[in-house]
């Protein structure tokens, strides 16, 4: 059976000089409940990645984002969830609105530089925070430009 392939945002407070990440934390179902992760979802038959995610940040926080660089993982550039699911996952800053929990979660919480895995993230989430860490760090503050802004 192929993986679902779902997309979700690093949604960050500056894709030039990223200090801020948003953690949405999970109402249902109950047995992720209380487990933070980034907000997303499935892609819809029709739809690109990125306008899956747009359309999904949209549904989720209320909010129209910029795209900035896709964090490519190391399962053919995607993440493994689970044997049902992949990720994609692109930095991405708020344009307009919100951010509100308005679907699947109760809570959002901006997570400053240093302290982006001091909430207890989904387990297959784990690995894609600590990725980030890496990305950003990586990158003198010059350098992070090239995270660019992208769909």
């Amino acid at each position: 059976m192929t993986p679902v392939l779902v997309v979700a945002a690093a949604v960050v407070d500056d894709l030039d000089d990223p200090q801020l990440l948003l953690a949405a934390r999970r109402a249902t179902p109950a047995s992720l409940a209380g487990r933070w992760e980034f907000p997303g979802g499935k892609v819809e038959a029709g739809e690109t990645p990125e306008e899956a995610l747009h359309r999904e940040l949209r549904e989720e926080l209320g909010v129209r984002v910029g795209l900035g660089v896709e964090l490519l993982g190391p399962d053919d550039g995607a993440w493994v969830l689970s044997d049902q699911y992949v990720m994609r996952l692109w930095f991405a800053e708020v344009l307009e609105g919100g951010p509100e929990p308005l679907v699947e979660h109760d809570e959002l919480r901006w997570l400053p530089a240093g302290q982006w895995l001091d909430v207890p993230w989904l387990d297959a989430d784990v690995r894609i925070v600590e990725g980030l860490v890496d990305f950003v760090a990586g990158f003198a503050r010059e350098d992070r430009r090239s995270m660019g802004r992208s769909a």
